[in-house]
């Protein structure tokens, strides 16, 4: 038996959103069960509350539980909850108006931006109007926890109107929701699609969801179980459940604030190489979850870019269901979760570098994604501690050193930190301007990558110490240390008169190259090598200069300045002839070679033919003077 039928119609924006959900295309359809059984799992919190306080409800033994059922055949699913429920008229207020607020603007700005639905649904307290989006009917059945509520249906085909009753026979206590399915969305009465969905959206609800009668949610939420409860192995069995990773994190963070946001949330550093994010730089993020329900997959807006290769969940009570993506980007909330959860992970590392062995295994997969925190300006301090570099005194291109390391062996009086880049230790090695530093047995940090360039340039120092490239150190400061070959056989000084000439050549030499150099000086830096190309004063470094000149595709060689070492056999060989006759062709042969050859060692020479023929020319004459040597 039942009361008579009360006929209402919906109020004005009702049917504007109804109109909206009914008549667009929206791909995906399936957000609909995530709204319901969100709704389904808030009526069990409200109740949970209120038996907590001692209040007496319907049905007190009822279990706490949803309730999911379908009939292909039929084209029908049912959603159930034993929950808090509904009089008649909480029902009018709930589901026959949109939240209390706003509504009026919500619906003017939906319509003039035609803004799609997955932006919409969940706003304004429209989230069970996206039952429409696949049912024909829908009909909710609700009685009220209140003891001696009576129980009220309210059914409607989601166009102008709806039918409400207040019924007159036993039901038990909550809220069932039967929607009869339109034919193209029937696929939603199979068991194998429903339970996919609850798996994606709902499966760390904190309720039972039940369809035909096997559980669905199995996996607890253990973000909000208390830390000290929670052992390593099962930190590591969610992690395989959330990446599908059989290996274990390296680390695990388990976050909880209650300020300035409420929020909780588990970060794992994988094992495994994090390189791949750079075939897909838009694969990773912390999913969102708001109370439990799913609202986002990999939200970048959680985590900085170069901590990308962190993977877990962030899980909040202060943002509301379905923000759109736009407002969630401009979200403080969301900016201050980034913030704290960025702390957290520099803080953690931190203390895993004091392992130093743990510390390498992180580097060796991850540096390349971490490096691009170079731009974090105001984490620059903890990301210059945790900075891995190969080194000078390291034996092979293995080693790791910190800049606190290498502070800490630095000579007496040693100023600043340098640092020399090039594609491997090998030939870095080789570079002319690390031989003063070899000479004075002073520390050069290896650049391997490019972007090393740019850390460099972004921290330009570390504590006390300016960060230099090897190519612009202060010659003056590197020669008040003592050499450490200071036993070994000097060659002879030049005489006042060949120095003048010296300085003549270097003139000549300058004008022979013309506008490809700067300038052309003694050097002060080279011991082993005849000549080598540097950067001007003030000038950023050669390596820095290149990579920006990849971005511009310019390949000319920049205008540096050459520097000829007076001492090398090769120049004062160049000294002897030039005496002899400043014009002669060997001469200026030999200068366009020493240019080349510079400009190859730094990787500017695009078209070496030129330089080969004249390498051949030169043993062809060299050879024939030997040749005529040994005759002798």
């Amino acid at each position: 038996m039942a009361a008579k039928e009360q006929k209402k119609q919906f109020k004005a924006e009702i049917k504007q959103l109804l109109d909206i959900i009914t008549h667009s295309i929206y791909t995906n359809h399936e957000i609909f069960l995530r709204e319901l059984v969100s709704n389904a799992s808030d009526a069990l919190d409200k109740l949970r509350f209120l038996t907590a306080g001692g209040q007496a409800v319907a049905d007190a033994d009822a279990p706490l539980e949803i309730r999911i059922s379908a009939d292909k055949d039929a084209g029908m699913l049912t959603i159930e909850d034993s929950g808090l429920g509904m009089t008649a008229d909480e029902l009018v207020t709930n589901i026959g108006t949109i939240a209390h607020s706003g509504s009026a603007q919500f619906m003017k700005e939906a319509k003039a931006s035609g803004e799609s639905l997955d932006n919409i649904i969940g706003r304004f307290g429209v989230g069970f109007y996206s039952v429409f989006m696949v049912a024909d009917k829908v009909t909710i059945t609700t009685r009220s926890a209140t003891p001696e509520a009576a129980p009220v249906s309210w059914t409607s085909s989601g166009t102008g109107s709806y039918t409400m009753q207040e019924l007159e026979a036993d039901a038990p206590r909550g809220t069932r929701i039967e929607i009869h399915l339109k034919d193209e969305a029937k696929k939603f009465a199979e068991e194998r699609t429903i339970k996919d969905i609850l798996r994606r959206h709902s499966n760390f609800i904190n309720f039972p969801i039940l369809v035909a009668g096997e559980q669905v949610n199995t996996q607890p939420a253990l973000w909000r179980e208390p830390k000290f409860k929670i052992k390593k192995e099962q930190y590591d069995e969610f992690y395989s459940f959330l990446t599908l990773d059989q290996t274990p994190p390296l680390e695990t963070l388990h976050i909880a604030v209650d300020a300035p946001v409420q929020f909780t949330s588990l970060v794992f550093i994988p094992a495994n190489s994090s390189s791949g994010l750079f075939d897909n730089p838009d694969n990773y993020g912390l999913d969102l979850y708001v109370r439990r329900v799913l609202i986002e997959r990999k939200h970048k807006d959680l985590i900085p870019e170069y901590l990308g290769f962190a993977r877990g969940l962030v899980d909040t009570e202060d943002l509301p269901l379905n923000l759109s993506r736009e407002t969630l980007q401009q979200n403080l909330l969301v900016d201050k979760i980034k913030t704290t959860i960025t702390k957290q992970v520099l803080a953690q590392l931190a203390k895993l570098a004091e392992d130093k062995e743990r510390y390498a295994e992180f580097w060796k997969n991850h540096f390349k994604v971490f490096k691009l925190g170079y731009s974090d300006f105001i984490n620059r301090d903890k990301f210059a501690e945790l900075l891995r570099f190969n080194s000078s005194a390291d034996e092979d291109q293995k080693g790791l050193n910190s800049l606190a390391e290498y502070v800490a062996r630095m000579k007496d009086g040693q100023k600043a930190i340098y640092y020399v880049s090039g594609p491997s230790r090998e030939a870095v090695r080789l570079d002319p301007h690390l031989e003063i530093f070899t000479q004075r047995g002073l520390e050069v940090l290896y650049l391997y990558e490019p972007i090393d360039e740019f850390i460099m340039d972004s921290l330009r120092s570390y504590k006390d110490f300016d960060l230099v490239a090897a190519e612009q150190a202060d010659i003056g400061e590197l020669e008040k240390f003592e050499s450490l070959d200071k036993d070994e056989a000097q060659p002879e000084a030049l005489s006042e008169e060949d120095s003048k000439t010296f300085e003549d050549m270097l003139l000549t030499i300058k004008e022979l190259l013309g506008e490809r150099v700067e300038d052309v000086r003694e050097s002060k830096r080279l011991k082993g090598s005849a000549a080598c190309m540097v950067t001007p004063d003030g000038a950023m470094s050669s390596q820095m200069q290149k990579y920006m000149q990849l971005m511009t595709k310019d390949t000319s060689p920049p205008v540096r300045v050459m520097e000829l070492n007076r001492d090398h056999p090769l120049t004062r060989n160049l000294l002897r002839i030039f005496k002899h006759d400043q014009g002669d062709g060997f001469l200026k042969t030999s200068v366009e070679q020493l240019y080349e050859s510079a400009l190859l060692l730094d990787g500017y020479l695009n078209d070496p033919h030129a330089l080969v023929g004249r390498i051949n020319a030169l043993l062809e004459q060299a050879s024939g003077w030997y040749a005529e040597i040994k005759k002798a």
